[in-house]
């Protein structure tokens, strides 16, 4: 029996459940010993010239071993999109949280007083705090631009003949608010000089190679210089791909003083200073039939960057997946990236692929309200159909794989969904303040966009024992045991004698490393592609011992022995003997996969919440889940990613958001202001299996880290706006706090709502929604 596909218990766990990980902070390294102490002083206002920056006196305080600046470090600035993003600011802050200067001491304890003495003189300009002020362009954050929109992507002007035909248009604005991505480990750094005049930098990363180019980038030495291990991480969920502009800072420190240097961040400045997510501001349009079928949508993006516009492509994604599951006949799209005098935006789980989910679910329950059908039925009618598979979008994507129509069958059978409405129906009837509300959502994502490849080496050693490296690098995942249940079924070498390594750019100099769910789908590829080439060497070498033909020789993976194919009885040699007899003393293979593609997992949620109308509270009751990620390797550890993944989207929907003032000073500094959900605000999901392979790798697997949380956001929002339909609430923006949900319904009985009857079949209707005021 294959191991694969089988529940086994990550081996990752337990050390951490024992003697705890060991992590950036964590680390006792002799190199760090002596280890100096950083702290990075941060502007307090959004925007403003700096006048001058005195260190004179944090340079007198006890143990201060150096106060820098920008005029220090004579590094290069690193590019940020169209604009040059300086290391520590010079001469200009751009939001609150953006490094002026660093403080080193001897002690951490110091590092707080020395860093308040350090003297900066601020001249205030005007912040730019929203997209609008963006677009209006009143104030420029990089005047050298002449514009505050860095990127134009996609449909130069829209065409007003695209809904021609339609009987029905409507359109809407949709905030995919900020979020915090909050990882329970902060960032943290550790960085030391060798004698050998090379770097060693110890980061909390998602990817030690990337960040090994960027560390070597920014101090202008050659990669060869740079070594990064990335040992434990508690969590990075694309806030942690690559480096920070931090860590490049601490490196050059570290070489200016000579001695190695600490770093770790307090939890009020990773929520200032860490990239944030999505930020996006979405106007959909949808025409099309009575019936439910759609002719034509239309997808506006204006992405908030933030400060530095340091990842433009998270908008060019939201339009690559603007169609979702539906085949459309005419499409549009257009993205604006802006910044804005806030935290830079950057990866955030999904990346652009949840935002587009989120407008075009909630273009489609608009829509199908607007014609009064039931959601599930015009999703129904619009789907992509499995024999038209590989399918190319009109946005440019080609899809591999997928049976939308069953799993959203599956979902609301699971769920129960006629017997909900007829709940529903019974509640509003009886005119109960506790509505009840389904929010159903059908999505697709692409899952190793980048195509790029994944390293993987395996060494079978004489003792028996296997040990691999991946490019691959997890941080929570289980990504350790799925790779070495893959080597255990292909090789027949139990778990216990499998050594999965990871993360230091010594071991393993060229990789990728994780994000986008690429790490199964391309590093289990690399980790399957050298075990099968340890298995040909391994085959002509016990050929000779046995002599036999090799063609004649088979793998027993029952039992983990080389024999003779035909004949169980005759000699039989184990993995250590054939070892044994490799050239340089074991078996090896060091790989690249790169014949990989991009997949596309899909599939659909069904979430049923329950509104107090008289307090605006809203309750989550249930989420019912399919998340078809292709063939499973491990089920628990598939289960854990879709159940963080489901917390995630949730909590989207119902609490989490970054705010700022008027003045672009965030109010959600701390974790008593930013909320995030637990499990005393979740249900127990609800998970229904479905598995569609992939022709795209060797494995036949698709990502599954993020897709729960792309498809459970849209789900909760729909299904709170579908609590209050009858009340006069067409839309409400994320997140869907109690005050917005009172707020809203608050606003509709001032308008005199009214239960409208949807127009007659055939008449056109151009209906245009209106944005929820931010509350």
């Amino acid at each position: 029996m294959s191991i694969v596909g089988t529940r086994v218990v990550r081996q990752e766990d337990q050390n951490l459940i024992t003697a705890g990980g060991t992590y950036v902070d964590d680390l006792r390294e002799e190199a760090l010993s002596g280890a100096a102490h950083a702290v990075f002083v941060r502007s307090p206002i959004a925007h403003a010239r700096i006048g001058g920056i005195d260190v004179s006196e944090a340079l007198a305080a006890p143990g201060v071993l150096g106060v820098f600046t920008a005029a220090d470090l004579g590094l290069a600035p690193h590019d940020a999109g169209p604009v040059k993003e300086p290391w520590l600011a010079d001469g200009i802050v751009r939001y609150v949280g953006e490094p002026v200067a660093l403080v080193l001491t001897e002690e951490r304890y110091q590092l707080a007083d020395a860093a308040e003495l350090v003297d900066i003189d601020y001249d205030p300009l005007g912040a730019v705090a929203t997209i609008d002020a963006a677009l209006a362009g009143e104030t420029l954050l990089h005047p050298e631009t002449g514009s505050n929109v860095m990127q134009v992507h996609g449909a130069e002007e829209f065409d007003d003949a695209l809904f021609d035909g339609c009987d029905a248009v409507v359109t809407q604005t949709i905030v995919n608010q900020r979020v915090a991505p909050a990882p329970l480990e902060v960032r943290g750094a550790s960085c030391v000089w060798g004698e050998d005049g090379r770097l060693t930098a110890w980061l909390s990363t998602q990817n030690a190679q990337i960040a090994r180019s960027q560390l070597a980038g920014g101090l202008g030495v050659g990669e060869e210089a740079v070594r990064v291990i990335a040992p434990d991480v508690g969590g990075g969920f694309g806030a942690k791909i690559g480096a920070d502009p931090e860590a490049t800072v601490l490196g050059w420190a570290a070489k200016r003083i000579g001695r190695a240097v600490r770093w770790i961040e307090t939890r009020s400045e990773n929520l200032t200073s860490m990239t944030h997510g999505r930020a996006q501001q979405n106007t959909v349009t949808i025409g099309g039939k009575r019936d439910g079928t759609v002719l034509a949508y239309r997808l506006d993006v204006v992405q908030d960057a933030g400060a530095y516009p340091r990842t433009l492509f998270l908008p060019t994604l939201t339009e690559l997946m603007a169609v979702g599951v539906y085949r459309f006949p005419a499409v549009e799209t257009r993205s604006r990236g802006v910044v804005t005098n806030t935290t830079p935006i950057a990866a955030y789980r999904g990346a652009g692929r949840p935002e587009a989910t989120a407008a075009l679910e909630r273009a489609m329950d608009v829509f199908a309200a607007e014609i009064g059908l039931d959601p599930a039925e015009v999703r129904r009618v619009n789907f992509i159909r499995p024999e038209e598979f590989p399918y190319q979008t009109p946005t440019g994507a080609s899809y591999d794989s997928g049976e939308y129509a069953t799993a959203l069958d599956k979902v609301l059978e699971a769920g129960g969904y006629a017997g909900l409405r007829a709940e529903q129906q019974r509640r509003r009837d009886a005119g109960d303040p506790i509505e009840l509300g389904l929010g159903i959502a059908a999505y697709v994502e692409i899952t190793g966009g980048d195509a790029g490849g994944e390293s993987g080496r395996v060494d079978i050693h004489p003792d028996g024992s296997v040990v691999a490296w991946t490019g691959s690098s997890p941080h929570g995942q289980g990504l350790g045991t799925s790779l070495a249940m893959l080597l255990s079924d292909r090789l027949g070498v139990p778990l216990e004698k499998i050594t999965v390594r990871h993360g230091d750019t010594d071991e393993v100099p060229k990789a990728i490393g994780t994000f986008g769910s690429r790490s199964l789908q391309l590093g289990g590829s690399a980790i399957r592609q050298a075990a099968d080439e340890v298995i040909a060497e391994a085959r002509e070498l016990a050929a000779d011992l046995l002599e036999a033909s090799a063609d004649d020789l088979e793998l027993d993976v029952e039992r983990g022995v080389w024999q003779v194919r035909g004949a169980p009885s005759s000699a039989v040699l184990s993995w250590a003997q054939v070892a044994e007899t490799a050239g340089d003393g074991k078996l090896t293979a060091d790989v690249w996969f790169g014949g990989g593609k991009p997949t596309f997992p899909f599939g659909a949620h069904l979430a049923v919440v329950e509104v107090d109308t008289e307090t605006g509270k809203v309750v989550l009751r249930r989420i019912i889940a399919v998340d078809d990620a292709g063939p499973i390797v491990n089920p628990l550890t598939f289960r854990g990613q879709r159940h963080g993944g489901l917390g995630q989207g949730a909590a989207q929907a119902l609490m989490e958001v970054v705010t700022y003032d008027e003045d672009a000073n965030p109010t959600t500094a701390t974790l008593a202001d930013y909320s995030f959900i637990t499990a005393v605000e979740l249900p127990d999901f609800e998970l229904v299996d479905m598995a569609t392979p992939t022709d795209r790798n060797l494995l036949g697997v698709k990502g599954i880290g993020e897709a729960a949380t792309i498809g459970s956001t849209p789900a909760v929002h729909n299904a709170v706006v579908d609590a209050l339909a009858t009340r006069g609430v067409r839309h409400l923006d994320m997140p869907t706090t109690p005050i917005r949900v009172w707020a809203a319904l608050e606003d509709a009985a001032f308008r005199g709502f009214r239960v409208a009857e949807p127009p007659a079949r055939g008449e056109a209707t151009v209906v245009t929604a209106r944005k929820e005021n931010e509350r």
